[in-house]
């Protein structure tokens, strides 16, 4: 309690943990876009259960995590070398997470473009189940969870200061996640766009694993120019709309 109480009155403190809520806030947005693509595809009642679930086990996963951070530290040693690159565990886990989603994004967005789809869903049945949302959220939570411990062990050295961030973390995404998700929904060309954006991220931790080091603000900045450039196209289509409905209003008055 004491050392908490210390810890509190130092200011260098209360900047990692600023810090580090952004960057985790940052770095949550890839999973939480992952998860609002996978729940809804999910029954309606059941999306938002899933979401929240989902959620909980990154949490859960990254306060685990956390009461290992020796152990995950020793994740980043080598444990044998190829092609002049040195592959740890952490290297090992971010190539097959990284694939995991380029083929995930693959096959929704090739779902997506097929003019004559199998049918995915029928009479409100969805042939994505519960348990396999769950599951496949539960790998991916485990990839980003790992990556977001590691890149916070290199900025404190405070194991309180990564709780706060994650639980503050986690309360962010949960407030976000509903919102995003049904926006997502209702707006079809955000779902191909947060698609190529999951096609982005998978390359990227790919990469990462092989040794080839990507700034994570190139990557944001590029979903971010991409997000707004959508934004724009959005607000010109919704400015068309009203335009064309008030000239049908005024044809059917002049008639």
């Amino acid at each position: 309690m004491e050392n908490l109480i210390a810890l509190a009155a130092e200011p260098a403190a209360w900047a990692a943990l600023v810090t580090l809520i952004a960057m985790e806030v940052v770095l949550g947005i890839d999973n939480l876009i992952f998860i609002s693509i996978l729940t809804n595809k999910l029954p309606e009642h059941q999306r938002s259960r899933a979401r929240r679930i989902g959620i909980g086990l990154a949490l859960g996963l990254r306060l685990a995590l956390l009461g290992t951070v020796a152990w995950i530290v020793q994740l980043t040693e080598p444990l044998f070398e190829l092609f002049g690159h040195g592959f740890s565990w952490r290297d090992l886990i971010l190539i097959a997470g990284g694939l995991f989603l380029v083929w995930k994004a693959t096959k929704e967005i090739h779902h997506s473009v097929d003019p004559d789809p199998a049918p995915d869903v029928f009479e409100g049945k969805a042939t994505q189940t519960f348990a396999a949302a769950i599951g496949q959220i539960l790998v991916l939570d485990l990839v980003f969870s790992l990556d977001s411990i590691i890149t916070a062990v290199g900025m404190t050295e405070h194991v309180a200061i990564m709780i706060i961030a994650v639980i503050v973390t986690v309360g962010v995404m949960l407030l976000a996640a509903d919102p995003l998700a049904n926006f997502i929904h209702d707006n079809p060309t955000i779902v191909m766009l947060a698609l190529g954006f999951l096609l982005l991220i998978g390359t990227t931790l790919i990469a990462e694993g092989f040794g080839a080091h990507v700034p994570k603000g190139y990557i944001y900045a590029a979903m971010a120019f991409s997000a707004t450039v959508e934004g724009l196209n959005m607000l010109s289509r919704r400015a068309k709309r009203k335009r064309d409905a008030a000239a049908a209003g005024g044809t059917r008055a002049a008639g």
